[in-house]
């Protein structure tokens, strides 16, 4: 089959290539015109484009040659390779034969004979970009000859100096090799050409990371996370990056160092001293005991051991200083209490879940116990919940060397909230109105979370739909 176009106007609307004409339009024809591995002749001649397709060819080699690629892909390399050097005997001008071939040698473990296969694949077709790839995958992986193999990607990328996905695949052969470095430059010109990619954002931080730049490898797995619309491997590998990555910063000192200068700030400005301790007998993360409040000449942040990057917690409750601190000057402070007339109603809508406890043998001194710490628990969330939302957005624009404290702070006390709504043992014997709510105020976390930081956890709440739209419309 011929096709002639003539080089005229309404060759410019099918090729638009056609408009600078000479090998551009030459290559832009032979890319469609190619049915799988074949490609027609092409050339400019007489002010024509002229098409030549060798259809007898290709209905005699098509089918067998996808079932070829079929064997390869069920792994059938031994059938495969006969059927294949079948085809290059009748056929030895098909550089995807050839190229095929050099795959199935490789797969096999004949390094020297795949790349010489391969060879033949670009003697026939210099612009065979697959076979490019290989030659420079199998010189990076099995060679050890990097010169070698940059030689071969280079020529992939002239080919299709856009293809962000050929550039990825290139940053990641070499990353796997342990090639961190040149790695990078790939996958740094993959994301400039395509920066919704989430693959090379991930890859980032990956190079970045294994070269020791956490701060890098933090802020690009949080992108990753950002751009990756599904919640499949690629999300998992790019959240656990970033707690690697996170782990590794908050062993810098630089938050103790904000703490102080924080705590140091607010003690000036407002007279009293603030000091800072662990206390394991605290029922929450940490808190703030307000001079005033303790008849005390300094206020005391404390904090509960064992929790990941304290220093978050003790900013954290600083910051609820300071925001105390401005209501006062503004004399618009509120305070929030719950009497004994708000137990008594508490204790009493729990009747029969204290009924249920006694027939169980449980001693009323234990009972007790139990309905007021849920009475302090849900309080402290009602009263925090709200408030939380605003510090933690303070916390997170205020100090961006923060971040990584802030992220996994917050990371495990969601986890621990989580725990405390589905495990199954303190499902079973909380009552349901006070489950649902906590549910709801973490659920308000979880939102805040996602919007910092892109990280949904949002699903392991194991939330009903009534319980997730409370926590959308109080988050809104």
């Amino acid at each position: 089959m011929t096709i002639i176009h003539p080089l005229d106007s309404l060759l410019e609307g099918l090729f638009p290539e056609a408009k600078e004409g000479g090998q551009k339009l030459i290559e832009a024809a032979r890319r469609f015109y190619t049915v799988g591995p074949f490609e027609p002749a092409v050339q400019i001649k007489n002010n024509q484009l002229i098409v030549e397709i060798n259809i007898a060819r290709i209905e005699q080699q098509k089918g067998r040659y996808d079932k070829v690629l079929a064997l390869c892909e069920r792994g059938e390399f031994t059938q495969a390779k006969k059927d294949v050097e079948i085809l290059i005997r009748e056929a030895p001008q098909v550089s995807e034969y050839h190229r095929i071939y050099g795959q199935i040698l490789s797969e096999e473990g004949d390094r020297e004979g795949a790349i010489n296969a391969l060879i033949d694949a670009l003697r026939w077709n210099p612009k065979n970009e697959f076979a490019l790839l290989m030659m420079g995958n199998i010189f990076t992986t099995y060679r050890d000859d990097l010169e070698t193999a940059l030689k071969y990607y280079d020529e992939v990328l002239k080919i299709k100096p856009d293809d962000y996905l050929a550039l990825n695949n290139i940053g990641a052969n070499l990353m796997q090799h342990g090639k961190n470095k040149e790695a990078y430059a790939y996958f740094q010109r993959a994301v400039s050409i395509n920066s919704e990619f989430p693959n090379a954002h991930y890859a980032l931080a990956l190079t970045a990371h294994r070269q020791g730049d956490n701060g890098a490898a933090f802020a690009g797995a949080l992108v990753a996370l950002q751009k990756n619309k599904q919640k499949g491997e690629l999300y998992s590998n790019s959240f656990h990056l970033a707690i690697d990555a996170a782990g590794e910063l908050v062993k810098n000192p630089v938050a103790k160092t904000l703490v102080e200068t924080y705590g140091g700030e607010l003690a000036e400005k407002y007279g009293k001293s603030i000091q800072v301790m662990e206390d394991a007998s605290i029922p929450t993360a940490a808190k703030i005991e307000f001079a005033e409040n303790y008849g005390r000449d300094h206020h005391l942040v404390k904090y509960k051991p064992g929790y990941p990057a304290v220093e978050h917690l003790v900013m954290h409750e600083l910051v609820h200083l300071e925001l105390a601190e401005q209501a006062r000057a503004e004399e618009n402070q509120q305070l929030y209490t719950a009497g004994q007339q708000h137990k008594n109603s508490f204790f009493f809508s729990l009747e029969k879940e204290a009924i249920r406890m006694r027939k169980q043998g449980v001693p009323e001194k234990n009972i007790a116990g139990y309905l007021n710490a849920l009475f302090e628990g849900i309080n402290r969330q009602i009263f925090n919940a709200p408030v939380d939302l605003f510090i933690e957005d303070i916390l997170f624009n205020r100090y961006p060397e923060l971040k990584p404290f802030q992220f996994l702070s917050l990371l495990s006390l969601l986890r621990e909230g989580i725990e405390v709504v589905t495990k199954p043992e303190i499902v079973e014997n909380m009552p349901i109105g006070i489950l649902s709510k906590s549910k709801i105020f973490n659920l308000v976390n979880a939102l805040h979370f996602k919007n910092l930081f892109d990280v949904d956890l949002i699903a392991q709440h194991k939330a009903t739909r009534a319980e997730s739209d409370q926590a959308n419309a109080l988050y809104a």
